[in-house]
């Protein structure tokens, strides 16, 4: 039915149409959410202008619509229905809202005017609460003006549309054995996005389809009941005369899907939440003989991955290949959308991660000189162990931080230009049993070195050894097992990473006899070792443990050293003077029964005292005692006091402070997030250079981790302390 429509100009860059023959073309693509049956969407186009109408089918008010554009088309001008007003938003889009909402069966229409056309249209639909109630993509068919002569018949092939056929396009028919009077899914790939083609059956023309953007497509069209030959050509044509054909038999009526539309769509195999590193694979239910298209998208609804699935004769489906998430996917909230192209189905699942240390450089590349920092976040009200590493795995730096109640973690390493070496330097961040690599460049950009880890220190020889292998994706590693003596044990293990440069392998120890073993990774010229232990028991004999000095400063790191009978498993601890436990590490005696520990370092901001460590195996133990002595740091030292009640001003805390000269110093007290909390102080060193100042709480202080910041005019040292 031809369809005439006279459009006045609007005196506000309205909407101009003359008489326009418009040929009427009702939409219905895959959509982004799972609201595809509340809303019906028709657009009509001629040129640059378009007229949409959007019509509710569903139960729930609409208030609001929004439309917007892709790729590079902008809106000229709209026009709204009566009661309608339009707004066009910095971002682009046009907010159409009304008093009065749209229900069930009613409908309103918006004239747009594009400087491009036939521009593929966004939509969404809101109701009176903005939740979204539908939303999708409509692409205006080039509909060919015509003359404005009403006595002039218009041509038939009103289509203006290139229809671009390429040689890999490629379309099937589903089943591949229809009949006569059967209705047939079509499906295609690698066609000209966006744009119309015809459906032909020998040659009488079916019906029209219309590709999706990255130039695909489903649709369903009915074979005629009075095709009589065994074997007949599906065509898909574009309005060139270009043509691609399937050739097929008919099969009986059986194979006939009229109520193919009717079968639920399911998909299984993602849960609600899911971690980096992740295979997914994904599998469901649709309609025996069709086709299922999974398109996921990221949290800024973009496509990131889509797939095409046929659905075998039981009803059932699963992709070939799982889905991997990336190590780098960014975390949020994700929809996946199954269609087959009328019936879909929707979910949401979230990408969190599964670290309780999160830590990242401040620059991926640092030049030689400058301060290298890290921060981030760690489980809170916990210690923290962190090592800078060079690129030939020399330990540059460490300390073991206690860790606030906000969990914040920052840690920085002055470089020296003509010292340091130049490459990849990692941080290896500990805390409890979770360890963490952060890489970073020094003098050049950052390449990802070979890591290795075992799940346990020792294994019995009846167990099976977990191994955790870090790299570049998709490399392959060579790991070789050195026993205690030094031969290698068999040949080299290759194994490949995954997509997100992780893999573990599983290494049975049946055989191996007790002893220290070392498994070495290698992938060129770079390689990382780590030791492990097999059938080593807590001993029975004395222990012999001493450290190499008796007194320590802070930053400083032990050595430990010691005897024991030989092949016994260790277990030592570094304890401060208030008996809170450092670091504890699990070390293995040699077959002299000597051992010796080099992993213990004095805290940076260690307190002064009494400090010790305990070895243990069994019910042996033996311990360790030194000093620890405060460093002078840049000539000022803070004592923090206990915290006292004042009657008529409230709690208290002491601060002494000790400085290098008689200089008056100026104390500020900065919160988590370095604001100044209360009044500046001050107070001048007596002739021993030390000096005492009391600072009274202020009444509406909160309980967390504060700063004391003092200054001599020439140097600022600061302090924690925390406030209960």
């Amino acid at each position: 039915m031809k369809k005439m429509i006279n459009v006045k100009k609007s005196s506000n860059k309205g909407i101009l149409l003359s008489v326009i023959l418009l040929f009427s073309v009702s939409l219905i693509l895959v959509p982004s959410n799972g609201y595809a049956e509340e809303i019906n969407v028709k657009s009509m186009g001629v040129e640059k202008t378009s007229i949409i109408t959007f019509t509710n089918d569903g139960t729930k008010e609409i208030k609001t619509f929004r439309i917007w554009l892709s790729q590079d088309a902008k809106f000229e001008s709209f026009k709204t229905e009566k009661g309608w007003v339009g707004e066009k938003n910095s971002q682009g889009v046009i907010v159409f809202s009304s008093s009065e909402s749209i229900k069930e069966n009613q409908s309103v229409k918006f004239g747009i005017k594009t400087d491009k056309p036939n521009p593929v249209i966004n939509w969404k639909g809101l109701d009176k609460t903005n939740s979204v109630v539908g939303t999708g993509v409509i692409s205006t068919t080039k509909i060919q003006k015509v003359d404005q002569n009403p006595n002039i018949e218009p041509s038939k092939n009103v289509i203006d549309n290139d229809g671009e056929i390429f040689s890999k396009s490629e379309f099937r028919i589903i089943p591949d054995k229809p009949n006569a009077g059967s209705t047939i899914r079509v499906v295609g790939e690698n066609f000209g996005a966006s744009q119309l083609f015809e459906f032909y059956i020998d040659s009488n023309k079916i019906g029209n389809f219309e590709t999706d953007n990255n130039g695909k497509f489903i649709t369903t069209m009915k074979i005629p009941n009075n095709i009589s030959e065994d074997r007949i050509e599906f065509k898909v044509k574009n309005n060139q005369g270009e043509e691609k054909i399937v050739s097929l038999r008919l099969g009986d009526s059986q194979n006939r899907i009229e109520k193919i539309d009717d079968v639920k769509i399911t998909i299984n195999g993602i849960g609600k939440v899911v971690h980096r590193g992740d295979n997914l694979e994904l599998f469901g239910t649709a309609s025996p003989g069709s086709a299922v298209i999974i398109e996921i998208k990221d949290p800024q609804q973009n496509i990131i991955n889509s797939r095409t699935e046929k659905v075998d004769g039981t009803g059932n489906w699963k992709l070939d290949k799982t889905i991997n998430i990336p190590f780098d996917a960014p975390f949020g909230k994700y929809t996946i959308i199954t269609s087959d192209g009328k019936n879909q189905n929707l979910k949401y699942w979230t990408i969190e991660t599964d670290k309780t240390i999160l830590l990242t450089p401040a620059e991926i590349m640092f030049d030689p000189g400058s301060i290298i920092k890290f921060n981030g976040t760690a489980t809170p009200n916990q210690l923290i162990e962190l090592v800078l590493e060079n690129n030939l795995g020399k330990e540059i730096t460490s300390d073991i931080i206690s860790v606030g109640e906000s969990g914040f973690v920052e840690f920085e390493y002055q470089t020296t230009e003509n010292d340091d070496l130049e490459g990849t330097w990692t941080l290896i961040a500990t805390q409890n049993k979770v360890k963490e690599f952060i890489y970073v460049g020094y003098g050049e950009m950052p390449s990802i070195p070979v890591n290795i880890e075992f799940d346990k220190t020792n294994y019995k020889s009846s167990e099976n050894a977990i191994i955790s292998l870090l790299g570049k994706p998709s490399e392959v590693l060579k790991i070789m097992i050195i026993n205690p003596s030094g031969a290698i044990i068999g040949e080299d293990i290759e194994i490949k990473l995954q997509e997100d440069g992780r893999a573990t392998y599983t290494l049975e120890l049946g055989g191996y006899g007790s002893g220290i073993y070392t498994a070495v990774a290698q992938k060129g010229n770079a390689q990382s070792s780590e030791k492990f232990s097999v059938g080593l028991q807590l001993g029975s004999g004395p222990i012999e443990a001493q450290t190499t000095q008796l007194e320590y400063e802070q930053g400083e790191r032990i050595l430990l050293i010691g005897s024991t009978n030989p092949n016994v498993l260790l277990n030592a601890a570094l304890v401060d003077p208030n008996g809170v436990e450092i670091k504890k590490i699990e070390i293995p005696s040699n077959s002299d029964g000597t051992f010796k520990v080099e992993e213990f370092k004095i805290p940076n901001n260690a307190i002064s005292g009494t400090w010790k460590i305990n070895v243990n195996s069994g019910s042996n133990l033996d311990k360790s005692e030194f000093e620890v002595i405060l460093t002078q740091e840049e000539g000022i030292i803070i004592d923090v006091g206990d915290t006292i009640e004042i009657p008529g001003f409230g709690e208290s805390i002491k601060f002494g402070i000790t400085t290098s000269q008689k200089t008056s110093v100026t104390i500020q007290i900065l919160d988590k997030n370095d604001s100044q909390v209360g009044e500046s102080l001050s107070c001048t060193p007596t002739t021993d250079f030390k000096c005492e100042i009391l600072w009274t709480f202020p009444k509406d202080i909160v309980p967390g981790t504060y700063v004391i910041s003092v200054n001599d005019s020439k140097i600022t040292v600061e302090k924690t302390f925390e406030i209960e």
